[in-house]
């Protein structure tokens, strides 16, 4: 469980950080819990400078000792790197679109287990709390032009960023872990069955996965972690939590957006906003049906039968897996 820091040692973490940003110390820190959903500690920390000013930052612990239980239960270990989120915001975001937070940099205290990032707090909406079709395009946007300008330098950016890697074995990862999941003491046998069927066909399109086109990825690019803030006409669409970027198919990043229960008509629409903004490369509709398979059998080999996800996150993915394996003749 995370042991929230004094006020002093936050303010001996802050000083040299906003020093090398070109930021004033802090004279005053009033620190509150951020209502913002997320598997790490986050608190909304405000600062009055020394001159006066105010400046609103938002404090993350990524070390896995903070998470809680429940959190444990539901985050794997293996994807887990307490440098990743800093490495993307220090190597890699100054390159993509404007829009995800400033980053006032990191503190890493291996000895004392400490691994905190501090980023600009931005008075925005989940995604997900919006229903103005037009603002889930512009993320969808903004998703495409990010695709683009990183893919260029991914290999240069793997190694800054600390990037996962969608290779082979991480496909595989998953199949290994939903089987396993699936034979949980307590799982019902039909459950087993579907799953151990979903999985044998779920095998071919591995190969089609590896054959697609590489960028950075966000990798939980889900409407609960898009905030949308600024003006309704010229929205600023900011991505928050980066711990598992990732070089793999851009297209993963965008069947995150589109999961859910959208309309034929309103998913196609922000498919479109997407490919309008890739550019000259484009995408068959397979390829996208395929990136939701994966989803799928990734969700069913996140964490054990021991876990339930919140109200209102609750979807079948082995139903919906099964039937994108159907309409892909697997």
């Amino acid at each position: 469980m995370a042991t929230m820091p004094s006020d002093a040692e936050l303010r001996e973490a802050l000083q040299p950080l906003l020093r090398q940003a070109g930021v004033g110390a802090p004279s005053a820190i009033h620190r509150r819990p951020y209502e913002y959903r997320t598997s790490f500690p986050l608190e909304q920390v405000d600062l009055t400078l020394e001159d006066g000013a105010s400046l609103h930052l938002l404090f993350k612990q990524l070390d896995w000792g903070t998470l809680s239980e429940q959190s444990r239960l539901a985050k794997p270990s293996f994807l887990h790197d307490p440098l990743r989120e800093a490495a993307v915001y220090g190597s890699v975001l100054a390159a993509a679109p404007t829009g995800p937070p400033r980053c006032y940099g990191s503190t890493i205290d291996r000895e004392r287990g400490r691994h905190w990032l501090f980023i600009e707090w931005v008075d925005g909406r989940e995604l997900f709390q919006i229903g103005d079709r037009e603002l889930w395009e512009a993320a969808a946007a903004w998703l495409g032009a990010m695709h683009r300008r990183l893919a260029g330098e991914l290999d240069r950016y793997r190694v800054s960023g600390r990037l996962l890697d969608y290779d082979r074995a991480h496909y595989h990862r998953w199949v290994e872990r939903a089987r396993q999941f699936a034979r949980a003491p307590g799982q019902p046998e039909s459950r087993e069955r579907s799953v151990d069927l979903l999985l044998a066909r779920y095998e071919p399109a591995i190969e089609e996965l590896l054959a697609m086109p590489k960028t950075v990825i966000h990798g939980e690019f889900y409407a609960s972690n898009v905030l949308v803030a600024g003006d309704a006409g010229d929205p600023r669409v900011c991505p928050v939590d980066w711990e598992l970027a990732a070089a793999a198919p851009g297209l993963v990043d965008l069947a995150a957006l589109v999961s859910g229960g959208w309309s034929d008509e309103d998913r196609q629409a922000i498919v479109a906003a997407y490919r309008a903004a890739i550019g000259p490369a484009s995408f068959a509709a397979r390829q996208l049906d395929l990136t939701r398979l994966h989803l799928a059998v990734q969700w069913l080999g996140w964490a054990g039968p021991n876990w339930s996800p919140p109200p209102g996150q609750q979807q079948d993915w082995l139903g919906e897996a099964l039937a994108l394996a159907e309409r892909l003749e697997l």
